[in-house]
């Protein structure tokens, strides 16, 4: 008689525990269907991938809202028969494309990682290419000669650098600043600027106008400096995600190279 009484009570606890477990794995129903948990972990695992949200419960609830009305948006889709249509199935297709596309890459991308040796080489590499000095320069940018020798001899008479700069120089980017280039590599300027630049000292400006390719220039040196350059902490992140993007442009030009094809791309 007591086992009967057991098997009985187990029996109806088992009738019990299955439904709340069974709920247990869904967050709600619609219109009679039940709406996964899973979702919920899916959309929250994608939203927090990039480390730039953390599961909180203020996201987990946003997330559980959105889950649901997707449910119900979907329902009504498909209620219209929208599943059905010719669009619909192109754009899945697509979508599908993406998605694959995505996943390849990413899965390269896990297998090829850039290593800290490699960035580290790519650190000296850049490093050494801007090193040497720096210089803060303003300059005065017009179109012909005679204009550059008047304005010369307008500021040896006394008037100021910057105000002529502002009001005559050819060159947006620094006639707003009175000219001013602010703190750069010797490289970042045309060859004919840097070595009249270098050939100044500090306070001085070129005593002739000097020719480039965007026309003629009055040159003004602030200042010098040895070349400043962030460690390679500060930016080994750029230089990672850097690096990772030509592994996968090379890997991308791989596949595009060995595919059989009678296609001729245009680049």
């Amino acid at each position: 008689m007591k086992k009967f009484v057991l098997a009985a009570t187990v029996a109806a606890l088992s009738a019990v525990l299955v439904p709340i477990s069974a709920n247990a794995q869904n967050i709600a129903t619609v219109n009679g269907k039940a709406v996964p948990k899973a979702r919920v972990d899916l959309l929250i695992s994608q939203v927090t991938k990039t480390g730039q949200q953390a599961r909180t419960p203020e996201l987990e609830a946003q997330v559980k809202d959105e889950v649901v009305l997707r449910e119900i948006f979907i329902q009504e889709a498909e209620k219209r028969g929208i599943p059905a249509g010719a669009e619909y199935k192109a754009q899945l297709d697509l979508a599908r494309q993406s998605i694959l596309i995505r996943e390849l890459f990413a899965e390269f991308t896990k297998k090829n990682p850039v290593t800290d040796a490699e960035a580290k080489a790519e650190y000296e590499k850049f490093k050494a290419q801007n090193s040497g000095q720096e210089f803060r320069a303003r300059h005065i940018l017009v179109e012909k000669e005679d204009e550059a020798k008047a304005l010369i001899a307008q500021i040896k008479a006394g008037a100021k650098f910057e105000e002529l700069a502002t009001k005559n120089s050819k060159d947006p980017g620094s006639a707003v600043n009175g000219g001013d280039l602010d703190w750069a590599n010797g490289s970042s300027y045309v060859p004919e600027f840097t070595k009249a630049l270098s050939g100044l000292k500090k306070g001085e400006m070129t005593e002739e106008p000097v020719k480039t390719q965007f026309g003629f220039h009055i040159i003004k040196l602030e200042d010098s400096r040895e070349a400043q350059f962030p460690g390679f902490d500060d930016v080994k992140a750029q230089i990672l995600q850097r690096l990772g993007q030509q592994k996968v442009g090379a890997y991308q030009q791989e596949l595009k190279t060995k595919a059989k094809t009678d296609y001729k791309f245009a680049n």
